[in-house]
């Protein structure tokens, strides 16, 4: 798989405030605005990508957390290869602005009429040098210190965790809801068995019945917070004999994907891998999010 990494806050710092800059500096540094405009044009890149992804793509069923994930990074991926090519848009919006900074376009053809969207393009940068980001990201950072708690109660690593709720919950996309619409703070999909005495969602979900998925009515446990989602989530995976092996091996994400699969966390078979693949995701990210 590429290693090219998801783009950081630094990447995506061109907002309106950096354009208005550039206009009234006057800056006759071409080498900036040429850089400034491929990274709007990767930005519209990707914004069009995941548009039409989400019109044509959507699979329904086969659908899941791990290839929502392929997509955004091949997404990236594309959109990084795509920008900053000879004759395509990163072009045109250099043009568009020297005009907007004082400078007369040194080469190429007549763009004059061409006006593209650079406010738009820019208030996308804007919202991610303003921490918005992407949704995993916004994730990451939403349910981090909740897991690194977790982590400091059950010995299970913080990404672990935190890749296991991601799975469970699509990025948080997903989440379990209570009758009246209200959210649950359930991330981790975690049943509500006879012994449950607070409060419940009961929901269709999908579960695996010899290979089989099938839709099926199921009650969840509700919590009042994330956080003490995380702490139940903990206390069940440290405290009860069937994951005892699962927490054993839990140093590595495929030894703990594989311990839980074992268990019998899920019904899905192929749930230890879909783990794996999304904890390693969350490894990235923390990594690019310093």
């Amino acid at each position: 798989m590429s290693s090219t990494p998801f783009v950081s806050n630094a990447n995506l710092s061109m907002d309106l405030r950096s354009l208005d800059r550039l206009k009234n500096s006057g800056t006759t540094d071409r080498a900036a605005l040429k850089e400034a405009a491929k990274q709007l044009e990767s930005l519209f890149m990707q914004e069009l990508l995941k548009s039409m992804r989400s019109t044509t793509m959507d699979s329904g069923m086969l659908d899941n957390n791990a290839t929502e994930m392929g997509t955004g990074m091949l997404d990236l991926q594309m959109s990084t290869q795509m920008s900053g090519l000879p004759g395509g848009l990163s072009e045109m919006i250099l043009k568009q602005l020297e005009r907007q900074t004082g400078q007369q376009a040194s080469t190429g053809r007549d763009t004059s009429t061409i006006q593209l969207p650079l406010r738009s393009l820019s208030n996308t940068a804007a919202d991610a040098a303003k921490g918005k980001g992407s949704h995993t990201e916004q994730f990451i950072r939403k349910h981090l210190s909740a897991a690194q708690a977790a982590e400091a109660e059950s010995g299970i690593p913080a990404a672990h965790v935190l890749g296991q709720a991601a799975l469970e919950s699509g990025w948080g996309k997903r989440e379990i809801r209570m009758p009246d619409g209200s959210n649950s703070h359930n991330l981790f999909g975690i049943k509500a068995g006879a012994n449950w005495q607070g409060k419940v969602a009961e929901v269709t979900t999908t579960e695996y019945v010899n290979g089989t998925p099938r839709k099926v009515t199921a009650r969840f446990r509700a919590y009042e917070s994330y956080e003490e989602a995380f702490k139940d989530h903990s206390r069940l995976l440290s405290r009860s004999s069937r994951y005892s092996q699962t927490v054993a091996q839990a140093d590595t994400a495929q030894g703990f994907a594989q311990g839980l699969q074992r268990a019998g966390y899920a019904t899905d078979p192929a749930y230890a891998s879909k783990l794996t693949q999304v904890i390693n995701t969350t490894l990235r990210l923390q990594r690019t999010l310093g």
